[in-house]
């Protein structure tokens, strides 16, 4: 199992990634985590999701490995889970705190992008590497952690952020050295527990209602290029690439 799951006695569900080596997450991975964060959101007991994860980082994003061996109907399946994925915590029914350590990478900012309150560790970075692997997708995302044109030069570099820099922008509500992490969005989790869960339920919608963006259908255009670029062999060569530790064509 890569994703678990527990409820505690205040109401606060913690949802733990863990997938080593990097937690690149499988198609299966995505959709149990999907499926773990919709089973929260609709249990009663619970009043607030804390996301967080075990092992070297965050989340890396989906295991490129699957995606070359399975081929095109492994990216299929992939998009399919991801978006249900970043779906399950936007509307997730109860507010989502993700707890951020080590690398936040591609499908780890659609998860991150969607949350509604962000602690960082001081050695957390965040980052869409897309453009090296021959795909684009969850600018979405990015574009709710930074401003526009930050968001634009991270896409075409592919370079990182730091929690310190994202906490300046104030989309981190908090950064804290790496082994009070837990004990931080517990903490953040806990005060949001203590409210009333029927008035905390309405802010959620109430606040995915007056969003600006509709971060579905936004990622779902962008997924359409990374099929593109895919059905072109371009995608292909990106992964491989990657996968054999070379250097990419870039002439494509």
């Amino acid at each position: 199992m890569a994703i678990r799951s527990t409820v505690d006695g205040s109401g606060i569900a913690e949802v733990v990634m863990d997938h080593p080596p990097v937690n690149a997450l499988p198609v299966a991975g995505w959709q149990e985590l999907a499926d773990v964060l919709t089973g929260a959101g609709r249990d009663e007991r619970v009043r607030v999701v804390v996301l967080r994860a075990e092992g070297r980082g965050f989340n890396a994003g989906v295991d490129i490995k699957e995606l070359q061996a399975e081929g095109h109907a492994a990216l299929v399946a992939v998009n399919h889970a991801c978006a249900a994925a970043f779906a399950a915590v936007y509307e997730c029914a109860v507010p989502v705190v993700a707890a951020v350590h080590g690398y936040c990478l591609g499908g780890g900012i659609g998860l991150v992008g969607n949350a509604d309150v962000i602690v960082a560790s001081d050695d957390a970075t965040f980052g869409l590497p897309e453009v090296d692997r021959g795909a684009l997708g969850a600018a979405t995302h990015l574009a709710r952690l930074v401003p526009q044109h930050r968001m634009r030069a991270m896409v075409y570099t592919a370079e990182r952020a730091t929690a310190a820099e994202l906490h300046a922008y104030g989309s981190v509500h908090a950064v804290v050295p790496a082994g009070e992490l837990r004990d931080a969005a517990l903490e953040v989790a806990g005060g949001i527990a203590a409210k009333s869960p029927t008035v905390i339920r309405a802010a959620k919608l109430s606040l995915n209602g007056i969003d600006p963006q509709d971060v579905r259908r936004s990622y779902r255009y962008e997924q359409g290029f990374t099929f593109e670029l895919s059905l072109t062999g371009v995608a292909d060569e990106h992964r491989d690439a990657f996968v054999e530790g070379r250097p990419t064509d870039a002439s494509r």
